[in-house]
């Protein structure tokens, strides 16, 4: 297997300019990880489906986090009722945002037919773990007080979606789930997911360096995330139970589709985690990209074709369960 050459191409000029930027003295910040990954996003998600119906509201009353969520509603059609979908984006619990996602979740609205509610989860190091899990998961908890204030149709049944650390979240929201009998989590869409926080992976190492994410920059935020193990190898037992891979699995967990790419750091962590809730009888799908990197959702005017594979998936995967 190879890398797409033009993603490889790209690799080249950007890792030629951050050298140059390293020369001058560059290093990570919040900040400018940030700063990063909105200019990726910006210059190569280009194309954004018209959504009629775009709604900015707030998540109050918060009792599990004492903080204000905001949310990003997309309604394809306002007139139809339809099912729901939760968005947690990714960005290394650092960074991302609803703005930078708006064209992710537009074409996840578009093409799989659902209203998305995209989250504006605290984010480290101003707020480290677990703020954004309790945001993410008092979101999915309040899902139809939120859409009930703002007067829209919906089909009462909730999915779940996220990438990297947003599929993290997801995968969180889902176990927690399992014991709380008010949450109905019909499905779950982990794209590239961070599930391991131990990063106890062969993928790690065998992609440490050379494909956008690194492995000293996922140590990086893991240590801004957790506040701890700062400068130090050794592993917190806070990280393996923070680690949906380890969490405990029953049969109230949600269908689950893991789409991986097989130069990605993170690639088999999400394979396992695939094996892992098949072997308990939890139905699985696994869609694997042997040729792309983390992240080349954000990347799509380089690889469309791929790109427009993993939302047709998505939208085949929802409606598999739509009558279940």
């Amino acid at each position: 297997m190879s890398i797409s050459p033009i993603i490889k191409e790209w690799l080249d000029k950007f890792y030629t300019g951050m050298e140059v930027l390293k020369q001058r003295g560059f290093q990570p910040t919040p900040e400018n990880t940030r700063e990063g990954m909105c200019n990726l996003t910006r210059s190569l998600v280009l194309d954004k489906p018209d959504i009629p119906l775009i709604i900015d509201s707030i998540v109050t009353d918060c009792t599990e986090t004492d903080f204000t969520v905001s949310v990003r509603i997309y309604h394809p059609d306002p007139n139809i009722p339809l099912p729901v979908l939760i968005y947690y984006h990714g960005g290394g619990h650092m960074a991302g945002s609803v703005s930078v996602y708006d064209p992710i979740c537009r074409k996840i609205a578009f093409t799989a037919r659902h209203i998305v509610v995209a989250v504006e989860y605290r984010l480290a190091p101003e707020y480290p773990y677990p703020a954004g899990v309790q945001d993410a998961y008092h979101v999915a908890k309040n899902i139809w007080t939120i859409l009930d204030l703002q007067k829209l149709k919906y089909i009462d049944r909730l999915c779940l979606a996220g990438d990297s650390a947003g599929g993290a979240l997801c995968a969180t929201v889902s176990h927690m789930s399992q014991s709380d009998p008010k949450m109905q989590i019909a499905c779950q869409v982990l794209i590239y997911p961070s599930l391991d926080y131990t990063m106890s992976f062969p993928s790690i190492d065998e992609n440490e360096i050379g494909y956008l994410l690194e492995k000293d920059k996922i140590k990086w935020y893991f240590d801004n995330y957790f506040q701890k193990n700062k400068g130090s190898e050794a592993v917190y037992p806070e990280f393996k139970a923070a680690s949906p891979l380890f969490m405990e699995i029953t049969p109230h967990m949600p269908a689950t589709l893991v789409i991986t790419a097989q130069f990605c750091p993170l690639r088999d962590e999400g394979i396992a985690y695939v094996k892992r809730l098949g072997k308990a009888g939890i139905h699985t799908e696994h869609l694997h990209f042997d040729n792309m990197i983390h992240a080349f959702l954000n990347m799509e005017s380089l690889v469309p074709d791929e790109c427009i594979k993993v939302y047709r998936k998505i939208s085949d995967f929802l409606e598999s369960f739509k009558s279940r």
